[in-house]
């Protein structure tokens, strides 16, 4: 018997298989060639078949694709353990089958809800700081400096359908040379760190760039802004679009240091910063004009730039654990359990003689560290002025929500309702027109209350109902932030990642935990931010903003999606759990490697890389109590 008839006995998860070598090694370099040939070690039983530990029920169809070449699917979550083992077992022709299966489903136009993409910068693009700044180039035969921004930009609005010059047009004879950005998605390309947008701009933070994009009458993005290369990584990132002025407003936090930059409208950048902060910023913000940075405990520094004195003053307040702005005002919890407020109308005009006006305005009665906070500012009427309504969040659990009536100003706001439903630290609060949402640290578990109104304002008659308790997910440990996000008059919704490097997010809504959609990146790469925003139109017509849904990848691109037609209840057609459910947190789970996870055979490597997680980063709170969401 020649050796290519050799009987091969398998014992695959205890199940007994035969077959010949040739069957076994007829494709190349796969795990039964190496296993065959002794570069890899073996375990035999106690008859002298190879121990394999893998699913017997999937090998059977491998090695009936291995004995015909053809194979049998029974359905999508067949298709995915399959692939798996094709994988592991490296039958790389029954790969690119499967995953040619897979991609019938998936396209890289995106689905119903992708609404665009702007490229990715690459590592080795030109360092120019206000690239939109080629005045000194002639644009035409005439020498014009005034010529159109949108035809110094004609090479980046070629994928935008724009004309382009041929053979011996006039744009030819000048588009050679303008330099410019190379905006092609490759390995050299950055991973996009923040995303924000406001009004008709978006910002894009890369490691020590900046990028800003303004939105065209015509449709799609025109990028009006690159910063230089700064010395320290961006880790926070602000944007203000100033409709009165014109103009734009961009600040990073870069190592200690706040970077502010103004474009007006003509897009000629300004540089007016950098400001010294005294450490890394935990957040950055825009509250009206002024422009805020804040750091929490053990000593919480708050830094403000006056949009009228253009002056820029830090300070170290309370033991700052949380924050949120509404109006003029901004909130701070400590840990000593006081909320204190700024009004950012009333600074002083001349802020190099005075501190920052920081007022004490509500002592938590057990005095427990505020956790998380939010404040919601109702609209001013005929009747009565605004209200103040805060709900705050304790490390113990409790949530309270306490209000500043119009009449009462100076004396305090007094405390509406006290719920005691969680018994984890609330690291979350969000208090909106028509609810109030919390969120605990026990594996995400929200709980969600309809909020009465009487002509605006928060009625005790009946009060706050509650209608939602849920789970979100999340193995990112603390790396993530699943939300809620959204205007406080319209839907909060949350954006769940389950593992790290995921291209997936779930978008459910926080009044009910119910899914909206699943986006998925249509390149692949994996989601490593996101942005929710209102977007409105620059037209004159009287088109109704969209609410879009910005992704930053690792490929380096930003991926929009629009949820506008997801979030109409007519549309809404999806009846299934909110998060993902059994079959799709086993998938999610899958592309983790769980380093203590251990097998008695090889592992043969995949075509791609696994994402490595330690058991001992995740919450003990993801147990599987709270595993179905």
């Amino acid at each position: 018997m020649s050796s290519s008839k050799e009987i091969i006995n398998l014992n695959v998860g205890g199940k007994k298989f035969s077959t010949s070598k040739q069957t076994l090694s007829w494709i190349p370099d796969t795990f039964f060639t190496a296993l065959l040939s002794g570069r890899i070690p073996s375990l035999l039983d106690e008859n002298g078949a190879y121990f394999i530990d893998r699913d017997p029920t999937v090998f059977t169809q491998i090695l009936g694709y291995l004995r015909t070449g053809n194979i049998m699917l029974s359905g999508e979550e067949n298709l995915i353990q399959l692939k798996h083992e094709a994988e592991y077992y490296g039958i790389s022709p029954l790969v690119k089958r499967l995953t040619l299966c897979e991609e019938l489903k998936h396209s890289a136009c995106g689905d119903l809800f992708f609404y665009g993409l702007l490229p990715a910068l690459r590592k080795d693009s030109c360092n120019l700081e206000g690239i939109n700044r080629i005045d000194s180039v002639a644009t035409s035969r005439n020498h014009s400096r005034n010529s159109s921004v949108d035809s110094r930009f004609l090479n980046f609005g070629q994928s935008r359908g724009l004309a382009q010059g041929a053979g011996h047009s006039r744009n030819a004879s000048w588009d050679s040379r303008i330099p410019r950005l190379d905006w092609s998605i490759n390995k050299s390309s950055e991973k996009v760190r923040v995303v924000k947008a406001h009004l008709q701009c978006i910002a894009v933070a890369y490691a020590h760039t900046t990028v800003v994009y303004r939105q065209r009458e015509t449709g799609g993005w025109l990028p009006i802004f690159t910063s230089s290369t700064l010395d320290d990584e961006i880790d926070k990132l602000a944007i203000n679009y100033r409709t009165n002025a014109l103009c734009c407003m961009i600040a990073v936090s870069s190592g200690s240091s706040i970077h502010l930059w103004q474009i007006s409208d003509d897009f000629s950048p300004s540089k007016l910063g950098p400001f010294e902060f005294q450490g890394h910023a935990d957040d950055l913000f825009f509250i009206g004009n002024h422009l805020v940075a804040l750091r929490k405990a053990p000593v919480g520094t708050i830094g403000v730039w006056h949009c009228t004195t253009k002056h820029w003053q830090t300070q170290s307040a309370v033991s700052v654990t949380c924050w949120d702005y509404a109006g003029s005002f901004l909130l701070l919890g400590s840990a000593s359990g006081t909320i204190c407020y700024i009004d950012m109308q009333k600074f002083p005009l001349r802020m190099k003689d005075n501190d920052l006006l920081v007022s004490e305005l509500y002592k938590d009665p057990e005095s427990d560290s505020i956790s998380s906070i939010s404040v919601y500012l109702t609209p001013k009427t005929n009747l009565s002025g605004n209200w103040i309504e805060i709900a705050y969040g304790t490390v113990s659990g409790v949530v309270r929500v306490i209000v500043q009536h119009p009449e009462t100003v100076g004396h305090g706001p007094s405390l509406f309702q006290t719920f005691t439903v969680h018994r984890s630290p609330i690291c979350k609060v969000r208090l909106s027109e028509k609810h109030l949402v919390s969120v605990c640290s026990d594996g995400g578990h929200v709980r969600t209350w309809s909020v009465t109104r009487f002509r605006g304002m928060v009625s005790t008659q009946p009060g706050p109902i509650p209608v939602a308790s849920f789970h979100t997910l999340t193995l990112d440990n603390g790396l993530w932030d699943n939300g809620p996000f959204g205007e406080q008059d319209d839907d909060q919704i949350f954006l769940q990642r389950v593992v790290p490097d995921s291209d997936l997010l779930y978008v459910r809504l926080a009044s009910n935990g119910k899914r909206i959609c699943v986006i998925k990146s249509v390149d692949g790469s994996s989601i490593s931010c996101s942005c929710l925003y209102e977007c409105e139109s620059v037209t004159r017509s009287s088109q109704r903003p969209r609410r879009l849904l910005l992704t930053g990848h690792e490929s380096g691109t930003v991926q929009m999606w629009d949820l506008s037609t997801a979030l109409d209840p007519k549309e809404a057609a999806y009846t299934g759990p909110g998060g993902p459910d059994s079959a799709e947190l086993l998938r999610l789970v899958e592309s983790c490697d769980l380093v203590t996870s251990g097998t008695s055979t090889p592992v043969m490597p995949g075509p791609g890389h696994a994402v490595r997680v330690r058991l001992s980063q995740l919450s003990p709170h993801n147990n599987e109590e709270n595993v179905f969401v």
